[in-house]
Formats: structure tokens, C-alpha cells, sequence
């Protein structure tokens, strides 16, 4: 029989279709063809060819990168625009004020992130804090999202391993939601409910996938998606900035053997990824706890799933955290 299952941050309501489970071998596979043109603009040698450098991570004396930020080509959104509200009757409109930003991962076209060391992702994490924190400074800019898309499906446009930062001049409603959502647990319970869900989690085990001394992965009791999978530190942190040295390894040693059992498991899978971290200048951190949602592309969402939010998911989180910890 189909089970109905409540997410505990947002209240929202899923359906588990246990009358047609699939496993990974019944999901749509799809080729990453990886091309050797001489037109990819984020491979080295070809620089010029993007918007001019943010910032960068260089470890040898010849200025050869590892890691590359530069401003998006084509952006969502812009500085140059000024930060306008307005309001036409019950309508309101912001101007397109924010950043965006591709941070290139790695100056090798033919690695995916799964194919990066753990030190090589490591460097990736502490370029999303350096941008966290240069984008922090600016007063009119209230959410900074980080995401990533891998494949075709999920929206990727450039096979070089790279990721996305787009700052807003507002919190986003999904992350909003997630946000009142955690202040009320905490004001009913005294307690953060990730911290809840990571006890839980720790409780029943078969939902978990991997740990190690600073992290935790695994496929939440309410998922939107199958083989949807969450990081998340152990400890209570509400902001990814201030993740310290050593929780850098930890998360990089960590994320790289989630990337892996995935790309295992579901034969190198379409993916997104984003970083949900308390807004900017949050004032209550001791109700939310950051951490990163991964989505892999295993099925379409259909007219019921569009009209109603409420999502059907072919496969329990138990047994998707199974095959994951068996990868």
C-alpha cells in the first residue's frame, strides 16, 4: 500500500509508492559524454575567454590554478543594477540587484566532482566560504544560494566541473519556509529540529548512509525525490562560514565518499546540489543547522506532483540508504 509521509521542518506531505518500488537498475541512465574541443572556457589556457577573475586558489610559485571564481556570462542576476522595491498595487517587483558567480572546480576538463581527492574538494568548500564572506559584505544582499548542476537533466550547460553562486536581495521561499519552520520547532520544543532528526537518524539507522567524525548522510523520512540524500555536521552550526579547518576535511573526506557511492549505485547519475546556510546576519542560530541536499535526476516530476507539491517517490529512503551504504 502507498504511505503518506510529513516532513518534519515544513509540514509538507509526500507519497511512497510501494506498489511500484524501484530499485537502481529501474532508473533512466544517462551518458556524460566528455568532449576534447578546444572551445570549453573554463580549462586553463583559456582565461580570457570568461568574465575576469573574483578570485582563485593558486599553490605554486607559476600562478597555476586550482580552483577559479569568475562572474557568470550570462547572469540571473547583477551588481550594476540598483536595488529598487516597488510596488504596483498588490503587485511588487525588486530590480534584478544580486551576483552570480561559477566557481570552476578543477583545472582538469575530464574530472567530475566525484573524481576529485578529498584535499582537491577541500579547496572548492573554502572557496564557497571566501565568496560567502566577500558577498557578506554587501548590506543590500540577504541569502547567498550555492548549487551545483551535473548532467544534461539537471541544467548543466558546460561538462567542466563547476558550481554556482547566486546572492539575492531576499531570502528565497523554500529556505524561508525551511527557517520558520525550524524557529517554531525550537520555540515549541526548546530544541533545533536538525539536531532532532540527526538523533533520530542515529536512532533507527537504516535511513542513514555514512558518518565519520564531523558529518552524517542520509536519505531524509520524507523525501521529494529518489535517493535524495542530506550532509549534514553532527555538531549544531547554523552557518557553513564559520565551518573551521578541520570541519573543511571532515566535509571534504565526507562529501567525496557520498559523491562516489552515488556515481557507483546509480551508474554516475544527473545530479543537483545546494547549500541551504542561515541568511546573512541571522539572528537566531541556535534554530537552524546548515547543511547539502543532494537531488539525483532519476524521474520527471508529473502534472499531479506540479499541481498539488505533494511529491511521489518510488523508493523508500530506507532502501535507497541501502544500496548507497552497499555502493
Amino acid at each position: 500500500m502507498p504511505q503518506l509521509r510529513k516532513d518534519p521542518i515544513v509540514g509538507r506531505w509526500v507519497v511512497i509508492n510501494s506498489d511500484h518500488l524501484k530499485s537502481p537498475k529501474d532508473f533512466f541512465r544517462e551518458d556524460h559524454k566528455v568532449y576534447q574541443g578546444q572551445v570549453c572556457p573554463f580549462c586553463p589556457g583559456r582565461e580570457s575567454r570568461t568574465p575576469p577573475e573574483l578570485d582563485a586558489v593558486r599553490l605554486d610559485e607559476n600562478g597555476h590554478w586550482q580552483v577559479r571564481t569568475v562572474p557568470n556570462k550570462f547572469p540571473a542576476l547583477v551588481h550594476e543594477e540598483r536595488l529598487e522595491k516597488e510596488g504596483m498595487g498588490m503587485l511588487d517587483t525588486i530590480s534584478g540587484y544580486g551576483a552570480h558567480e561559477v566557481v570552476i572546480e578543477t583545472p582538469d576538463h575530464n574530472k567530475q566532482m566525484a573524481d576529485l581527492t578529498p584535499g582537491e574538494l577541500a579547496l572548492v568548500f573554502r572557496q564557497y566560504q571566501r565568496r560567502l564572506r566577500a558577498l557578506a559584505n554587501d548590506a543590500r544582499l540577504k541569502y547567498i544560494a550555492i548549487f551545483k548542476n551535473f548532467g544534461v537533466s539537471a541544467g548543466a550547460t558546460i561538462e567542466h566541473s563547476h558550481s554556482q553562486i547566486i546572492a539575492l536581495p531576499m531570502v528565497p521561499k523554500s529556505v524561508l519556509e525551511e527557517i520558520q519552520g525550524a524557529e517554531h520547532y525550537h520555540l515549541t520544543h526548546g530544541r533545533c529540529v536538525f539536531c532532532d532528526i540527526l538523533q533520530q537518524e542515529h536512532q533507527d539507522k537504516d535511513r542513514l548512509v555514512s558518518t565519520n567524525n564531523g558529518f552524517v548522510s542520509f536519505c531524509p523520512f520524507a523525501p521529494r525525490y529518489a535517493f535524495e540524500t542530506w550532509v549534514m555536521p553532527q555538531a549544531h552550526q547554523a552557518n557553513f562560514i564559520d565551518l573551521d579547518e578541520q570541519g573543511i576535511n571532515d566535509l571534504a573526506g565526507h562529501f567525496s565518499d557520498i559523491m562516489n557511492r552515488m556515481k557507483r549505485c546509480l551508474s554516475n547519475p544527473s545530479y543537483n546540489f545546494y547549500l541551504h546556510t542561515a541568511p546573512m546576519h541571522y539572528g537566531r542560530p541556535n534554530c537552524y543547522h546548515w547543511h547539502i541536499e543532494i537531488i539525483p535526476k532519476l524521474t520527471r516530476s508529473i502534472g499531479f506532483e506540479w499541481g498539488t507539491g505533494l511529491h511521489i517517490v518510488p523508493t523508500f529512503p530506507h532502501d535507497a540508504a541501502r544500496f548507497l551504504r552497499e555502493s
